[in-house]
């Protein structure tokens, strides 16, 4: 062989190793890395203002992306919001509406029988790394799952490699030997906190597929509880200025290790010169819980629906493709991130989806009107009697459904077929109910509702619950507000009826 044909043959090669490595970028598929943080509230970033709780990570997304200022969960706790994240698709269709049991808190405080809840994610839905693996991605899941047992995890839905996810919401503990985290994360002494280690996994699998286009999808444990922060942290928090809302130490302590693990991922596609051809979201999957860390303005917390259980933080970076420092007010959920990565991925089957495609948006132009709904047919007890804000002492939410439209938001309730009507533009603390003076605007809601309600087949809880006791009600109403009743009220009752999660 010739040293003409030797220098052919190897500039070829090089040629075809270059076309490889570069195969993301000359497609326009960019690698996707989704970041969900578990109850991490709508104002727990720095970028929010937050003067107590320190992410400069996060900030730096939020500079270098878009930042939705009204981006919400589709639910206001764990399961729910990612069923429908992963499916895009409401409620109705996959059936978890919350965790566990829906007959929560205190059985002679419900009014009605609530809906039965699934708990797990069928395999017959065809989920987004299903959709991401048919065009080639690679797909990787880092930390919380919550969509069902064993035969229902991760490697059973489109993932290449589960990294502790399995049926529960939380860890039990930040530190080994993490009794509620899947078997396959091993100990690594090195790396005892679990948010570190986590991020110390996602690092690996994006090193071992940088010339592969790949999904890591990271719903971190953190901030759900226990709250547990690293020592360290949580003296460095004593000693940092709080004000009325953002005071917990502890809480800021895993905040800061939350952030600084999404920092040791966005340095690694840095380092690897993948920043160009990388789509991040970051978001939260509900509220924050409010007796934690107060949402304020906002109303409520975590299984509310009021704004501070389901407005969230919400980041979307993908250089060059989406203007730096940009910001978005339109009303946006998670149930919008399959379509939006279905049409930026070019996956070209009609899928039956409920979000929308929010590309739009990336370039800088306007959705078309849309609705947002919520549909929430069971009962969630309180955290804290006094400081939840939720519809009542006695439940952070009861049996009831939403709908969000412009800058309007009605709230049915089931009980007793309560309406509430909010100006969200004029008043996001939902604290002026307009149903008296803006009745031909709550009819109209109400309307939309009913027939988004029927148009999905949506069960309705109607069925009266017999051992509701309007005299024990009382009671309990009565020594709330002499002070008498402090954090949860059925210490009395069944495990079902403690269990806050």
């Amino acid at each position: 062989m010739n040293k003409i044909s030797t220098k052919i043959i190897i500039i070829s090669l090089l040629t075809i190793l270059i076309s490889c490595q570069n195969k993301n970028i000359k497609d326009g598929k960019p690698n996707i890395i989704l970041i969900v943080a578990d109850d991490l509230g709508w104002s727990d970033v720095s970028y929010m203002g937050s003067s107590f709780y320190e992410t400069p990570n996060i900030d730096e997304l939020s500079k270098n992306g878009m930042t939705f200022l009204n981006g919400y969960a589709s639910s206001a706790n764990c399961a729910p919001s990612r069923a429908t994240m992963l499916t895009g698709k409401y409620h109705p269709y996959h059936g978890i509406y919350t965790v566990r049991n829906s007959d929560r808190g205190n059985r002679k405080t419900r009014k009605i029988i609530p809906i039965e809840t699934k708990t797990k994610l069928e395999l017959n839905h065809f989920i987004l790394p299903e959709m991401l693996k048919s065009k080639g991605y690679v797909n990787g899941h880092f930390g919380k799952w919550h969509m069902g047992p064993k035969g229902y995890y991760p490697e059973d839905m489109g993932f290449d490699i589960n990294v502790g996810g399995n049926e529960n919401g939380g860890p039990g503990g930040y530190f080994p030997p993490y009794p509620s985290v899947n078997k396959n994360l091993k100990m690594d002494q090195n790396e005892e906190y679990l948010t570190d280690r986590l991020g110390t996994e996602v690092v690996k699998f994006i090193e071992k597929n940088k010339e592969n286009r790949f999904f890591a999808y990271v719903p971190f444990y953190s901030v759900h509880t226990p709250i547990q922060s690293k020592p360290d942290y949580e003296i460095k928090y004593k000693k940092k200025k709080s004000d009325d809302f953002h005071n917990r130490a502890d809480y800021a302590g895993m905040i800061q290790s939350l952030d600084e693990n999404i920092g040791k991922i966005l340095n690694k596609i840095k380092e690897l010169n993948l920043e160009n051809n990388t789509l991040i979201i970051f978001t939260s999957d509900n509220g924050g819980i409010r007796s934690i860390s107060n949402q304020h303005p906002l109303r409520a917390g975590k299984g509310s629906y009021y704004e501070g259980g389901i407005r969230v933080p919400l980041v979307i970076c993908w250089p060059g493709e989406i203007k730096s420092g940009s910001k978005s007010y339109e009303r946006v959920s998670n149930i919008d991130f399959y379509p939006t990565l279905k049409k930026i991925v070019g996956y070209d089957k009609e899928i039956d989806l409920d979000g929308e495609d929010l590309t739009l948006i990336f370039e800088e132009k306007q959705l078309k009107e849309r609705e947002l709904y919520f549909h929430f047919p069971i009962y969630l007890e309180p955290y804290n009697v006094h400081k939840d804000s939720g519809t009542d002492p006695l439940f952070r939410t009861r049996p009831g459904s939403v709908i969000i439209k412009d800058d309007w938001k009605l709230h049915k309730y089931y009980e007793d077929n309560k309406i509430e009507l909010y100006n969200l533009l004029n008043d996001v603390s939902e604290t002026t109910n307009l149903i008296e003076t803006k009745k031909e605007k709550a009819k109209e809601l109400l309307e939309d509702l009913d027939n988004w309600l029927k148009v999905k087949n949506a069960p309705l809880p109607t069925k009266l619950n017999p051992l509701y006791d309007r005299k024990y009600v009382d009671s309990l109403m009565y020594l709330i507000q002499k002070n008498k009743v402090f954090g949860k009220v059925n210490k009395n009752e069944s495990r079902s009826d403690l269990n806050p999660f």
